[in-house]
C-alpha cells in the first residue's frame, strides 16, 4: 500500500510539473550581462533579447552585473534557481577565468546548462596615430628594435584586449609592459592621445577609430578577412606574416546547472530561430559580428568548445603569471 500511494504521488507530482513547464516560459526571463551597460556584450545581449522575444513567448530582461571580469555576473547565475528564468550572456572570459582567478567561486564546465553559441567577435591590432609603421611587417620591424619600450594597453584584466595581448605577445616573443585600464574607453583615449603604443581589442570598440583614421590598424586576427563593413581590407595577421593567429570574442547563452532538459531544449530551439532574424543579423553585422552557424549551436558542441578554449588559454595566462584574486 505504502509504494502505491508513494506512486500515485509521484504521478500527481508529475502531472502538476508537466503543464507548469509546457507553458515556459509564464514569467519574465532574466538575461544577466556580467559586464557594464553600453559595453560590446550589453550590446550582443539586447539584440539578442529582441530576436528571442517572439520565438521563446515571453519578456526578455536584461540585468547588467558588472565587475570582476565578469565573474561576478556569471556566479550569479550559476547559484540562481534552476528554472529557465535566469540566463547568462557570457564570452570568452568565461573560458579564461579559470586561469585568470585563482579563487573562482563557480566551476565553468560543472555549473552551467550550455544552451549555444551566439556569434564571434574578431579582434584587431591597433596603435597610436603617429607610431611610424604603416602596416604589420613595418610594426614587426618597429618592435623588434624597440624591445623593453613597448606600452601595449588593454581594458582591464580578464577582458578581451587583456587575453589578446597575452596571445599576441607569445606569438611575437616579445615581452611589452601591459598597461591594463578600466575599460575600453579611457584605453582608446590613451591610445589616441599616444600614451600607450598599440592594443588588440574586439571590432565592435575598434572599428569606428579605424574607420575615421584616428588610429594605425595592422590586421584583423580572424582566419579570413571580413566580408563586409569598413573592415573588409584590413588583412589577416596571418596574411600579414603572423601565421596562425586567430581570436575572437565569441558569445554563448548559459543557464544554471540542473535546468530541466525541456527548458533547455525551449531556449536552444528559440536561440537557432532568433540567430536566423534578419534585423539581428544586421545589427551584428554592423559591429563586425560573424553569427555562428555550426555544431556549436548544439549545447553539446558549445560545451566542447569551451573546454577546448580553456585548454588553449591555460597556458598562455599561465606562462605569463598574470593572475587576479
Amino acid at each position: 500500500m505504502r509504494t502505491a500511494l508513494l506512486f500515485t504521488a509521484g504521478l500527481t507530482a508529475a502531472a502538476v510539473a508537466l503543464p507548469a513547464l509546457a507553458e515556459y516560459p509564464d514569467k519574465p526571463v532574466t538575461i544577466i550581462v556580467p559586464f557594464a551597460a553600453g559595453g560590446p556584450t550589453d550590446k550582443v545581449a539586447r539584440d539578442l533579447a529582441e530576436a528571442l522575444r517572439k520565438p521563446l513567448g515571453g519578456t526578455i530582461i536584461i540585468e547588467n552585473v558588472g565587475g570582476v571580469g565578469g565573474t561576478l555576473g556569471a556566479n550569479k547565475v550559476a547559484k540562481a534557481s534552476p528554472d529557465g528564468y535566469t540566463l547568462l550572456l557570457h564570452h570568452i572570459g568565461l573560458a579564461s577565468a579559470s586561469a585568470l582567478y585563482r579563487n573562482l567561486p563557480y566551476k565553468t564546465l560543472e555549473d552551467f546548462e550550455y544552451l549555444g553559441m551566439v556569434n564571434e567577435v574578431p579582434m584587431t591590432l591597433i596603435g597610436r596615430p603617429n607610431l611610424p609603421a604603416a602596416n604589420y611587417a613595418e610594426l614587426a620591424k618597429w618592435m623588434e628594435a624597440n624591445k623593453g619600450q613597448i606600452n601595449l594597453a588593454n581594458a582591464g584584466v580578464g577582458s578581451a584586449s587583456h587575453l589578446c595581448g597575452l596571445l599576441f605577445q607569445s606569438a611575437v616573443k616579445i615581452d611589452m609592459t601591459t598597461v591594463p585600464y578600466k575599460g575600453t574607453a579611457p584605453a582608446m583615449n590613451d591610445l589616441l592621445g599616444s600614451q600607450v603604443d598599440i592594443m588588440c581589442d574586439q571590432t565592435t570598440n575598434t572599428s569606428g577609430q579605424i574607420e575615421s583614421g584616428k588610429v594605425k590598424a595592422y590586421a584583423v586576427m580572424s582566419s579570413k578577412r571580413l566580408s563586409s563593413g569598413p573592415l573588409a581590407k584590413l588583412p589577416t595577421a596571418d596574411e600579414s606574416g603572423l601565421k596562425g593567429f586567430n581570436l575572437a570574442v565569441w558569445h554563448g547563452l548559459y543557464a544554471p546547472k540542473g535546468t530541466p532538459k525541456a527548458v533547455v531544449d525551449k531556449v536552444n530551439t528559440a536561440l537557432r530561430a532568433a540567430l536566423k532574424d534578419a534585423d539581428f543579423h544586421k545589427r551584428q553585422e554592423a559591429l563586425g559580428a560573424v553569427i555562428v552557424n555550426d555544431a556549436r549551436l548544439a549545447p553539446a558542441e558549445h560545451k566542447k568548445f569551451v573546454e577546448a578554449e580553456i585548454n588553449k588559454l591555460t597556458p598562455v595566462i599561465k606562462a605569463a603569471g598574470q593572475y587576479a584574486d
